[in-house]
């Protein structure tokens, strides 16, 4: 299964926050950080605000925060708000609709792939691998250091 590019922001946004618990991050941080699209950025932390994985605060010292603490925000509940209730093809216009076996196959492999990341919150994605947490940490410092124009 691929992932929307809102759903990779999404998580993307979701574990730099986690690495950045305790304060709230400005959005153009997060943008430097990851080399994304403010646009597209602003969209994606709209849609986990509305969702409740986010809070905002606006104004000059505004930003954004994970809701909750890291561990209690899984990858499985983000993803899902992000990727809606789809199906993973679009079977309208097959000859076998109605009558396809893939059909109940695919909606389990949604299933399985919705409860693996069901077990994994930002906390366990942050702390998985042992380079993640000081890549992400120095992401935001560079990121904050104001970059010089030539």
């Amino acid at each position: 299964m691929k992932l929307s590019k809102f759903s990779d922001y999404a998580v993307r946004v979701c574990l730099y926050l986690g690495a950045h618990q305790g304060r709230q991050v400005p959005i153009s941080e997060i943008v430097r950080a990851h080399d994304l699209s403010q646009s597209n950025l602003m969209k994606v932390v709209n849609q986990l605000v509305d969702g409740g994985f986010l809070s905002s605060t606006r104004g000059r010292r505004g930003g954004v925060s994970l809701a909750r603490p890291a561990d209690q925000v899984h990858l499985g509940a983000v993803v899902r708000h992000m990727e809606g209730d789809s199906q993973m093809v679009d079977c309208s216009t097959c000859i076998l609709l109605g009558a396809c076996g893939v059909v109940r196959v695919l909606a389990e492999a949604k299933r399985s792939f919705y409860a693996t990341l069901d077990r994994f919150s930002v906390a366990d994605a942050v702390g998985a691998h042992p380079a993640t947490l000081t890549v992400l940490l120095g992401a935001g410092e560079n990121a904050r250091t104001p970059v010089p124009n030539p």
